[in-house]
């Protein structure tokens, strides 16, 4: 069953994007992962917290691929340097 990982992101430095961008790829590749959608335009139709400066979309084959990729020794220093210029809040979540 396919799994879905959003990404909550407040940016206050996007000069990391760069150095981040190629090599996410590649892992997300290995583990089977596909960006869906990527917007700087989210609008909260519910609730009250405050809109992401960006939301992504991300799904996967499933549960443990998405794991997989997330916790991939080659992705945690990209962590490291996505964090140096963001904050995220990361949902991971079973499709239909």
């Amino acid at each position: 069953m396919a799994a879905y990982m959003i990404f909550e992101t407040e940016e206050w430095d996007s000069s990391w994007r760069e150095e981040y961008g190629p090599p996410t790829r590649a892992l997300l590749e290995k583990h089977g992962g596909q960006v869906i959608a990527v917007s700087r335009e989210g609008e909260r139709i519910e609730g009250e917290t405050k809109v992401p400066d960006v939301i992504i979309l991300i799904q996967f084959p499933d549960m443990d691929a998405a794991r997989a990729w997330h916790t991939d020794t080659e992705y945690q220093p990209l962590i490291k340097l996505r964090q140096s210029g963001s904050k995220a809040e990361t949902l991971l979540f079973d499709g239909l």
